[in-house]
């Protein structure tokens, strides 16, 4: 730091900056992880599992280093199209991060091993078994975090901890509740130092690195998922298809909802075009708080059996569609 005039001016010196990635199975927590270091809603979070389509980087920073987060899509094992890009996406994140973090939900992993496990536990477990699997192939340890501990023994947690540690996929383990912030600064702390030394990569008041109409689709796809969870599987999709700055500051956004199926259209409409109201208000308002201005929302509903294999939507979203 250095004086002119009795104003001290901030150099670059003794800054960090660089990128962390958090892997993990779908629903472990990676994007309210996210949400929680940046201090900002960056990715959306649902009860619905697999949300997260493609990184999104948030950006937090602790003392002197800025963390650049990478919240890749849930690793699984792929079946379609847009399963293969998900994956291919979240392990180009991993590789290319400066430190990666394994995302773990310790209750569902211990419910699998449990006997009344459910299909999502066990599954959940299986996907962990396999994300394990694919970093020792790598050879680059990783940071372990056990997430959603509320509630857990802590002589159980150790048992866990130490039988995950063993596989020597890590380098070492954090307990975190992503939810309440439990354990999330040790965390946050341990990122910033990893980071290498340099500039910042992003303005100090930058919280997200996500173009606005691919944000502004995410939050869509969110309140239609929130919504009709129980009814609507994974088969619908967001595309921004307009985005117009108007001369009076605000926004006009018009979005199509894309589903499979005929059968799949009256469900996100509602009776009387209801449910869709729904949607595109609380869409609206959320679109409003987070670009601080009004916004004109427009939401149009097509039925697309194909639209998984529409190259569009995977540039959109950032997705390899050839993977």
């Amino acid at each position: 730091m250095t004086e002119t005039d009795n104003n001290p001016v901030q150099t670059t010196e003794g800054r960090r900056a660089g990128f962390a990635a958090i892997i993990g199975a779908p629903n472990a927590g990676k994007s309210t992880l996210v949400n929680r270091l940046t201090g900002s809603k960056v990715s959306i979070v649902t009860q619905k599992v697999q949300t997260t389509r493609f990184p999104i980087r948030g950006i937090a920073l602790h003392e002197n280093a800025q963390i650049v987060l990478v919240d890749t899509p849930g690793v699984f094992n792929p079946r379609r199209r847009l399963d293969r890009a998900m994956v291919a996406s979240a392990w180009a994140g991993a590789e290319d991060a400066d430190v990666v973090v394994h995302l773990v939900d310790a209750q569902a992993h211990l419910g699998a091993e449990g006997r009344d496990g459910t299909p999502a536990d066990r599954k959940s477990a299986e996907d962990t078994e396999t994300i394990i699997t694919n970093l020792n192939r790598m050879g680059q340890k990783v940071i372990l975090a056990l997430n959603k501990i509320d509630g857990m023994r802590r002589d159980t947690l150790l048992a866990l901890s130490h039988k995950l540690f063993e596989t020597g996929a890590y380098s070492e383990v954090f307990m975190i509740s992503a939810e309440t912030g439990d354990g999330v600064d040790d965390l946050k702390a341990r990122l910033a130092a990893a980071m290498p030394e340099g500039p910042w990569l992003y303005p100090e008041d930058q919280s997200a690195d996500v173009p606005a109409r691919v944000l502004a689709a995410e939050i869509t796809r969110e309140k239609v998922y929130l919504r009709v969870h129980e009814e609507l599987p994974y088969s619908a999709a967001v595309e921004t298809t307009s985005f117009e700055e108007r001369a009076d500051g605000s926004a006009r956004i018009e979005q199509t909802i894309y589903v499979e199926r005929e059968s799949q259209r009256p469900i996100v409409l509602g009776k009387g075009g209801q449910t869709l109201k729904w949607i595109g208000q609380k869409s609206r308002e959320e679109l409003e708080e987070l670009f601080e201005r009004k916004v004109h929302l427009f939401l149009t509903v097509k039925v697309d059996a194909k639209w998984q294999d529409t190259k569009a939507l995977y540039t959109q979203f950032g997705l390899d569609f050839d993977v």
